[in-house]
C-alpha cells in the first residue's frame, strides 16, 4: 500500500528529528526516523535518519533509483569498506551491498531518488576537504557532488557566527539538514538534527548567531514524486 509523510512537493516542510522516536526497521537492530515517503513502505522514496546498533546488520539488497548516505555518527560498513562519520556516499542505480556497522552509527540517508544509471559511484572524506569561500559573505562550502547531466547538486556549507545570508531563493527547490550549529529565518529557528525541505520558487531570510554546519541539497525535486502523483508514476519512478 502507498504511503505519503510529507509527499506534497509544493509545501515548505521542517521536522525536528532530534524530536522524534525511532521505528524499526525490517532488521531488528537498525532504527529509522522518516522525514519523507511516498510509495510502498520498504520500496518508495524516502529520506530518513537511520540508527544501526552496534553489531548490527541489514539484509543485502540492490537500490533501484540509487541512494545517498551522509555518516553522522560512528561507522557506516559494507563489503566495499568502512565509512567513518563525515563520509558522503552516491550508490547509483544497480549497486548492492550488504550493511552493517560493528561499532554502531547513524546516517542521513536518501532511497530511490538517484534515477540514472550514467551517475558516477562517489565517495568523499569530508574532513580531507578544505572548505572554501561561497559568493556569499561568511558562508564557505565543500562540494559533495554534481554532474553533467543531472540537476541534483550537493555541497556541505558552513556559515559563520553573525551571518546574515540576506534573502535566499530556491528556484527548483533544496532540501537542509542541519549538522552542528543552529540558524533562524522568518518561520522559526532550525538547531542541529533539523530537516527542512523548500518547494520550487521558494525564498527565506536565514541568519546565525553562533554558526552552523548544514548538508544542502539543491535541485532535487525534479526527481521526486509527489504524493499528489498516480499509482502509475510513483511505480515507474522505481523502475531500475
Amino acid at each position: 500500500m502507498a504511503e505519503s509523510i510529507n509527499g506534497d512537493l509544493s509545501i515548505r516542510v521542517t521536522v525536528d528529528t532530534a524530536g522524534m522516536q525511532w521505528a524499526p526497521s525490517p532488521s531488528g537492530s537498525v532504527w529509522r526516523k522518516r522525514v519523507h515517503l511516498v510509495g510502498p513502505p520498504e520500496c518508495g522514496q524516502v529520506t530518513s535518519v537511520v540508527r544501526y546498533e552496534p553489531h548490527s546488520t541489514f539484509p543485502t539488497h540492490d537500490h533501484p533509483g540509487g541512494e545517498e548516505i551522509f555518516v553522522l555518527d560512528g561507522v557506516f560498513s559494507d563489503e566495499h569498506g568502512d565509512w567513518p562519520a563525515g563520509t558522503f556516499l552516491l550508490n547509483p542505480e544497480g549497486f548492492r551491498h550488504t550493511p552493517h556497522s560493528e561499532r554502531g552509527c547513524v546516517i542521513f540517508v536518501k532511497l530511490r531518488q538517484f534515477a540514472g544509471r550514467e551517475r558516477r559511484h562517489v565517495v568523499v572524506d569530508t574532513h580531507a576537504l578544505s572548505w572554501t569561500r561561497s559568493a556569499i559573505a561568511g558562508v564557505s562550502e565543500k562540494h559533495l557532488y554534481e554532474q553533467p547531466g543531472f540537476a541534483d547538486r550537493v555541497v556541505l556549507e558552513r556559515w559563520s557566527s553573525e551571518t546574515d545570508l540576506g534573502m535566499r531563493s530556491y528556484p527548483h527547490g533544496a532540501e537542509l539538514f542541519v549538522l552542528d550549529g543552529e540558524f533562524a529565518d522568518e518561520a522559526g529557528r532550525y538547531a542541529s538534527g533539523c530537516w527542512l525541505r523548500f518547494p520550487a520558487g521558494a525564498a527565506h531570510r536565514p541568519h546565525t548567531r553562533e554558526g552552523c554546519t548544514l548538508y544542502v541539497k539543491r535541485d532535487g525535486l525534479p526527481y521526486l514524486v509527489s504524493a499528489n502523483a498516480s499509482a502509475h508514476d510513483v511505480a515507474a519512478s522505481r523502475q531500475p
